[in-house]
């Protein structure tokens, strides 16, 4: 597998240089990812622009790369121009999987998660407890 690598604080950038994400390239790509998970990355942006296509390992490869990222509260942004290429990602109907076209956009959606995991999205932190006493008032 063609490919560079850019270690950051909060992500690790890959650039593959390969045309299909097929035959050997999908498994020595998910050997790169456990290596960086056990060195402590968990969100990670894949340059895709040279790829036109992808086989089922390589399917198989990017569903337990996301879950994995997700499950760690890090987050896969593959990032890709190919609007054909976009179509078939987005046809694998991989769950959460997100895609963007450029990496000032993949970067700032990294950030955007950490923020959200830092602060816990959707927790306002406070419970039933602190509105009672409290009516609802008919006024405006």
């Amino acid at each position: 597998m063609n490919y560079k690598l850019e270690k950051k604080e909060q992500y690790v950038f890959i650039e593959l240089e390969e045309t299909a994400f097929a035959q050997d390239i999908p498994a020595s790509f998910e050997d790169t990812v456990k290596t960086l998970f056990r060195e402590g990355y968990h969100s990670l942006i894949v340059n895709m622009q040279t790829v036109k296509s992808v086989d089922t390992a390589g399917v198989t490869v990017l569903k337990k790369v996301n879950w994995l990222c997700a499950n760690d509260l890090g987050l896969l942004v593959i990032v890709t121009r190919d609007d054909d290429f976009m179509d078939l990602l987005e046809g694998l109907k991989i769950p959460d999987l997100t895609v963007l076209p450029t990496k000032e956009e993949a970067i700032d959606a990294v950030f955007m998660n950490n923020l959200e995991n830092e602060f816990g999205a959707g927790d306002d932190d406070y419970d039933d407890e602190d509105y009672e006493g409290v009516s609802e008032s008919k006024e405006p």
